[in-house]
């Protein structure tokens, strides 16, 4: 139960940052990045020296092949992250949702392509229905959904290489802040010397940035706490919070407008979803009979 409730708790918290990076909608995406890689490192270095993580990451940075992986993770997610906070920020949240409701299908796919994994006629059905969906999209609305292909992409890809390797959630985190940072601080200290920052306008506007340290690594502990403890059923399911969450805050909160085309769109990969998760659980149960 306590499993359940941490990785939701988690989950919601990844859906509410939209209301959170909204805020901070005058600050430009890739300065508020560069806050967030910053301030989540030095919240990190607190917590390996707390947990005494400082043994197993200096084995870790020793290894050229693993550090080489961590870069392209780090690559990946801070190009993730630039996305979505853009995204939000743009008034387009609604496209945000749309991609993380595509990303379980992007990560079947990915198995496919590279793993050379097979479909089941219900994951292929399933697949379909999304790429309809977005072929719908792009027809009716006259652009592609580029936001929400490519966060979907670039987060089931990231969820593959990270699986590839075995190392602990906040080793792996620190370990791409330390990538990530230098490039943020570079940039920090350039638009600084230019007068171009927005931090000094308001207090307000400095304090929401250093709190995406704790808004960046608060619900990755929780999240990684709770997959310890529960089934993969349960936190696949749970995972549909994310987008759910911020669906409902882009149209009931910030009146984001919900035509014709994007409930087409939203109403087929709902389907192969739903498709998806009732094939899931069910050969989950065929599995724990037998």
């Amino acid at each position: 139960m306590l499993g359940s409730i941490a990785a939701g708790s988690g989950y919601l918290i990844w859906g509410l940052s939209v209301m959170y990076y909204r805020q901070l909608a005058a600050v430009p995406a890739f300065e508020i990045l560069a806050h967030r890689a910053a301030w989540s490192l030095l919240l990190l270095v607190g917590l390996v020296i707390a947990f005494d993580r400082k043994a197993q990451l200096m084995a870790v940075l020793r290894e050229p092949r693993t550090m080489g992986l961590f870069f392209i993770t780090a690559t990946i997610i801070g190009s993730n992250w630039l996305v979505f906070i853009w995204a939000v920020n743009s008034g387009r949240i609604l496209e945000t949702s749309l991609g993380y409701f595509i990303n379980p299908l992007m990560s079947v796919l990915i198995g496919v392509v590279v793993l050379g994994e097979r479909l089941s006629r219900a994951q292929g059905a399933a697949i379909v229905l999304a790429a309809l969906g977005v072929l719908y999209f792009t027809v009716a609305l006259g652009f592609v959904p580029w936001i929400s292909l490519f966060l979907a992409v670039s987060f089931a890809g990231y969820g593959y290489l990270k699986k590839t390797i075995k190392i602990d959630a906040l080793d792996g985190l620190f370990i791409e802040m330390l990538f990530i940072t230098p490039f943020g601080l570079a940039y920090l200290a350039w638009i600084a010397g230019t007068g171009a920052s927005i931090v000094p306008s308001t207090p307000l506007t400095g304090i929401l940035l250093v709190l995406t340290g704790p808004m960046t690594t608060l619900p990755l502990f929780l999240f990684t706490y709770g997959a310890q403890r529960i089934r993969m059923t349960t936190l696949g399911l749970l995972q549909y919070l994310v987008p759910t969450t911020s669906f409902s805050i882009a149209v009931w909160v910030y009146g984001e407008p919900l035509g014709h085309g994007q409930m087409i769109t939203f109403a087929l990969i709902w389907t192969g979803l739903a498709i998806f998760t009732l094939d899931t659980w069910w050969r989950e149960r065929r599995v724990a009979a037998a």
